[in-house]
């Protein structure tokens, strides 16, 4: 079977399927924090900013970018914690050339060049085009396929986004790879056929749909992608 013969395309969530995000950005709010002297670690820092940002996502609308949303959300945690709001634009523009450096998981290389073998390959993310760019994933996928806030004009969860990407991808089937509780039920309340990636740090919405299927490891991608393509 060939990538053609599926009609199928398969797009990743970058920031938890693919990317390990909270040790890349922890990494960069870690070495402020230690040069600043403030008391908190960088993963304590990221995950206050990583809870602004979900919240603020849920009611974000174009022409609101992932920029925007980010800048508000590292304003936020920096204000509960009394850091001084004049630091929030320069390190916010630590933080996005950072995603440069931001590891893949182990296996999400491997994964990505298996399934591509029979599908084409996408990400579908929250994120602005040029950031997208810069991430390790990028260079992976297919970047035709590469499907963003900026590009769709929503936001997860928003039902909408899921939709403009089953539309974008048309007339080849979209599968959708998710390791988040809010990615996995916005994607399969839209009736998209989802995969969930189980991944440190994601749980599943107990009160959720169930997932089409769920696996441990990227290495199991390639034969169940091979399984919705026949299905």
């Amino acid at each position: 079977m060939t990538v053609s013969e599926t009609n199928l395309v398969v797009t990743f969530d970058l920031f938890s399927a693919l990317t390990d995000s909270r040790t890349g950005a922890a990494a960069l709010l870690g070495r402020l924090a230690a040069e600043r002297g403030w008391e908190q670690d960088g993963t304590a820092l990221y995950d206050r900013w990583d809870r602004h940002n979900k919240a603020l996502q849920r009611t974000a609308r174009p022409p609101t970018t992932f920029h925007d949303v980010s800048r508000e959300a590292l304003a936020r945690a920096y204000d509960e914690l009394g850091h001084p709001l004049g630091l929030v634009d320069d390190d916010l523009a630590l933080l996005e050339e950072s995603v440069a450096d931001w590891p893949l998981w182990p296996d999400a290389e491997a994964a990505l060049q298996a399934v591509a073998t029979l599908a084409e390959v996408g990400i579908l993310s929250n994120v602005d085009d040029a950031l997208v760019r810069r991430s390790r994933a990028y260079q992976l996928v297919d970047p035709e396929r590469v499907l963003t806030s900026q590009r769709l004009g929503a936001y997860k969860p928003a039902p909408e986004i899921y939709r403009s990407a089953v539309t974008a991808v048309a007339p080849a089937r979209l599968v959708h790879v998710a390791a988040s509780a809010r990615d996995v039920r916005g994607a399969l309340e839209a009736g998209i056929a989802t995969v969930r990636l189980a991944r440190p740090g994601h749980l599943l919405d107990p009160d959720g749909p169930t997932p089409t299927v769920e696996v441990g490891h990227g290495g199991d991608l390639r034969r169940v992608v091979a399984d919705l393509s026949e299905g």
